[in-house]
């Protein structure tokens, strides 16, 4: 039987990277692909990284830190 791919996932980690599963292309803003050797790839979020898009860690030496995310609030309030 053959495997059964599972749908992408995106995972924004806390002070961290967007981690990216699954079979997702991700583009140049030329619209290029770029190379992907993995099925999970950590994207950057702090704007650091040497190897952007991608990530290296660079957001742990710099204390990037990512806003909390408000609460909903009820309809109506």
């Amino acid at each position: 039987m053959p495997e059964r791919e599972e749908p992408p996932l995106i995972v924004a980690y806390p002070n961290g990277p967007l981690l990216v599963r699954g079979n997702v292309e991700i583009l140049t803003p030329e619209g290029a692909p770029l190379p992907r050797r993995r099925k999970t790839v950590a994207l950057c979020r702090c704007g650091k990284s040497t190897i952007k898009p991608y990530c290296d860690g660079t957001h742990k030496l710099i204390g990037f830190v990512t806003e909390p995310e408000e609460p909903e609030t009820p309809s109506g309030s």
